[in-house]
């Protein structure tokens, strides 16, 4: 920055001449007959010295930019106004010499203030012209917009455009001390910089944007004439209107034939600039998550909205963040993968518009990390316009009675991540992962037996005469999906199959209030409140025996949240939508680091996720999985996969979680508007939850490399093995009691085998030969007949459930 000592003397007497004068100016334009009387002299000098001593310049108000995870693909802007600050090299030499043309000739040879230019407009003032001067420098116009945009109090905003003697003065004493502090070319970009142009270009940047599209280094003659002859009307002179056309054209035309005075442009570039016809593009900067630059991407950004209203670094209350983030001029660097994000689109809109009422909601989370790289719905995220309504009455029938419109197509909602009344939906069976992660934590194997009947009498306490009690109790009594999966498992053969009658005494097992802590350090909040105060010791934690199959509310964006922890061996993430910020000046800010503790162990992790490949039809090394529900998602993803699906009573909801070491994607089909809707939720189905979640994940899985997830070691995956008695033709009162005195729990069959043992004493037991200390072991019931009986199955491969169709819990 160039500085310029001035003579004192010279400032001074500058400043008492102008003083004198500006008060004749201003009194003259308002009051030609007293223009020479005491007045206006008197005026000028009382104000003289109440002058303020330095000028003290806050930066403008800033536009922001979202961009994609690439830092190119634009995502939005948001800004209270439209400007972006440029330096001196970024502007055009014609805008800087059309600026001269059009508001001050002398600008490069006066210090700050125009004596001769005073002069001139007392005299034209007093000449009766049609016209009025003023007589202010672009300097003098620099202090004014700085002295609006420095105001804390709206009173010193009035004071700055007022038009008295007073404020030019101080304008003048002002623009001296500029002038001296700045060099000329400073002083010019920072007017640029501030200035007005109409339509909600403020600076020359949004202006060259709005107007041309295109940059202010690029500006051509007649365009940076047209921009320069707008600031001193910008709405009068506004070309995108008719009035306002034909008067933008003169301008234009005056600003080019001043530029030629100036000599700053020959005669012949003036008469071809002039020939040139005015076009301009009246394209206003989008502004907000309702205008993104790809129309599927709102929901996205107004995650990264609310997420930035939350951070204390932007300030103490929303409102100041709020503040920030329009006026800041950051550059902020989203996590949205683009092409994640595209897949996301195009998947849950295939074959399900957007005047569903059914929600299909999709969140993409990279393990690790917690970035979110995409959120998408069948939905338009856009507001509703209550004039010209599109949305439909609400799928609720008593809303509907009431002629309340529902969310759908249009919708702000954060129907994705939560929040602004939007608590959740039921994600079914993928709540079980929260049970086997906490037995796993409380040392139960993946390996470990539990004979899984149809129906399970539990010790938890529902309300006598609900559905969910056994006949004439009021114990909870859960069933599976099929007969067909009663049988002895294990936690890939239950996990793979879904098996109520596995997981709910489990969950009994380890305790129903460890399961919902395991639940909360994976990220499940418990927006409900009716799930957060069930959640609690106070609430009867220990007694809700149907949380593991998924009977509280959570989000898509948790769900995968939840998933992205497991895959990412333990480690939580909190989910994050920014990779990078920086200020106007370029420096990084630290707010975008990603935010992680580890929360489950290593071996817990991994071995929860290696039960988790047998839903979607994948496995590993020491994976035994028998059964899927998701079969398919292996092979269309063509990469490592673990994952579950779940549905509710009546398939009010359905989800699906289908994850790589990359991405985590969850789904849920709801309805927002009506929890109990009486639409079924599909799976497999083309207007299903499952296609929307498994061409998701492999659409951003395009192009990545397969990354194997780490099986478990160790005791996790069998366990303290312990080996089997040989009871064979014992009786089986005999059998039972030298089985449960080697540490097993006994069950015995109902269905007798053909055995060569005599007919009601023990065939054999399954498993045999081995198995977990603890576990299961069923005595099978001879039926005589002189067959070799069938001795069980091995300890890692009980029942062997056939599998169901996809699409069920």
């Amino acid at each position: 920055m160039r500085k310029r000592d001035h003579n004192v003397f010279t400032n001074a007497a500058s400043l008492l001449i102008c003083g004198l004068l500006a008060g004749v100016v201003v009194a003259a334009a308002a009051f030609p007959a007293v223009a020479m009387s005491g007045l206006a002299a008197k005026a000028g000098a009382e104000t003289f010295g109440a002058l303020p001593k330095e000028l003290t310049v806050a930066r403008a108000p800033q536009i922001s930019y979202l961009l994609a995870s690439d830092n190119k693909t634009p995502l939005a802007t948001l800004y209270d106004e439209n400007r972006r600050d440029v330096k001196f090299a970024d502007i055009s030499p014609n805008m800087l010499k059309a600026i001269i043309a059009a508001e001050d000739h002398d600008f490069y040879k006066h210090n700050g203030v125009d004596l001769n230019g005073i002069a001139r407009a007392f005299v034209n003032n007093q000449s009766g012209a049609n016209s009025q001067q003023g007589a202010s420098t672009l300097t003098m116009q620099y202090v004014r917009l700085a002295i609006a945009y420095s105001a804390t109090h709206p009173a010193d905003v009035v004071a700055a455009t007022e038009d008295t003697s007073a404020r030019k003065i101080r304008e003048m004493n002002l623009a001296l001390q500029v002038d001296k502090e700045f060099s000329k070319d400073e002083i010019l970009t920072r007017y640029l910089n501030l200035a007005s142009f109409g339509n909600g270009a403020y600076g020359v940047f949004a202006a060259s944007q709005v107007y041309f599209g295109k940059s202010p280094k690029n500006l051509k003659i007649e365009e940076a004439a047209l921009l320069a002859g707008m600031v001193k009307a910008p709405t009068t002179n506004d070309p995108t209107t008719r009035s306002g056309y034909p008067l933008a054209l003169d301008r234009r035309n005056y600003v080019i034939d001043n530029m030629v005075k100036t000599k700053a442009i020959t005669q012949q570039e003036a008469d071809a600039a002039k020939a040139v016809k005015l076009v301009v593009k009246d394209k206003r900067t989008p502004n907000g998550c309702v205008a993104t630059n790809q129309k599927d991407w709102g929901f996205f950004c107004d995650f990264f909205y609310r997420w930035w209203l939350t951070q204390e670094t932007f300030g103490s209350t929303t409102y100041d963040r709020e503040r920030r983030l329009k006026s800041g001029g950051y550059t902020i660097t989203t996590t949205l993968d683009v092409q994640a994000q595209n897949g996301a689109d195009r998947a849950v809109r295939k074959n399900l518009g957007v005047n569903s009422k059914a929600a299909r909601m999709v969140a993409a989370i990279e393990p690790g990390t917690g970035r979110v790289r995409a959120l998408s719905v069948n939905r338009n995220f856009k507001i509703d316009d209550p004039k010209k309504p599109q949305n439909k009455y609400s799928s609720d029938p008593k809303k509907a009675k009431k002629k309340i419109r529902g969310n759908y197509p249009n919708t702000v909602n954060p129907l994705l991540s939560g929040g602004q009344g939007i608590t959740g939906y039921q994600a079914g069976s993928t709540f079980k992962m929260f049970t086997m992660v906490a037995a796993l934590e409380k040392g139960v194997p993946l390996a470990y037996p539990i004979n899984s009947p149809a129906e399970f009498k539990s010790e938890y306490i529902v309300e006598q005469g609900s559905p969910a009690a056994c006949a004439g109790t009021h114990f909870y009594c859960p069933k599976n999906a099929s007969p067909s999966m009663a049988g002895l498992h294990n936690m890939w053969t239950a996990f793979g199959n879904s098996v109520n009658t596995y997981f709910v005494p489990l969950e009994q097992q380890v305790g129903a209030e460890n399961v919902i802590k395991a639940a909360q350090k994976l990220g499940i909040t418990f927006r409900s409140s009716d799930d957060a105060r069930r959640a609690t010791k106070e609430g009867g934690a220990n007694q809700w025996g149907a949380f593991t199959l998924g009977v509280s509310l959570t989000t898509p964006l948790e769900l995968a949240n939840a998933y992205a922890t497991l895959a990412a061996d333990g480690k939580f993430c909190e989910p994050i939508p920014v990779q990078q910020i920086r200020d106007p000046e370029g420096n990084k800010l630290d707010v975008a680091n990603p935010r992680c503790e580890q929360r489950i162990s290593t071996e817990v992790a991994r071995a929860a996720v290696d039960a988790a490949r047998c839903p979607v039809g994948d496995r590993s090394s020491v994976s035994k999985c028998s059964g899927a529900t998701a079969r398919n998602v292996r092979g269309i993803v063509g990469k490592p996969v673990a994952g579950k699906s779940g549905t509710t009573d009546g398939e009010k909801t359905s989800s699906l979680v289908a994850m790589t070491k990359q991405f985590a994607v969850a789904g849920i089909m709801a309805d927002p508007d009506w929890a109990q809707t009486n639409q079924q939720m599909g799976h497999d189905t083309p207007t299903g939850i499952n296609p929307a979640v498994y061409q998701t994940l492999r659409d951003a899985m395009k192009g990545k490399p397969g990354i194997e997830f780490t099986p478990p070691n160790g005791k996790i995956i069998n366990g303290d093995q312990r080996s089997i008695p040989n009871v064979k033709c014992q009786s089986v009162d005999s059998a039972r009691s030298r089985l449960k005195d080697a540490g097993f729990s006994v069950v015995v069959s109902d269905n007798k085998i053909a055995s060569d043992c005599p007919a009601g004493s023990v065939a054999g037991t399954s498993p045999d030969g081995r198995t977990i200390k603890g576990g299961v072991v069923t005595i099978e019931v001879s039926s005589g007949g002189g067959s070799t009986p069938n001795q069980g199955n091995t300890p890692g491969n009980p029942g062997n459930p056939p599998g169901r169709p996809p699409g069920n819990n």
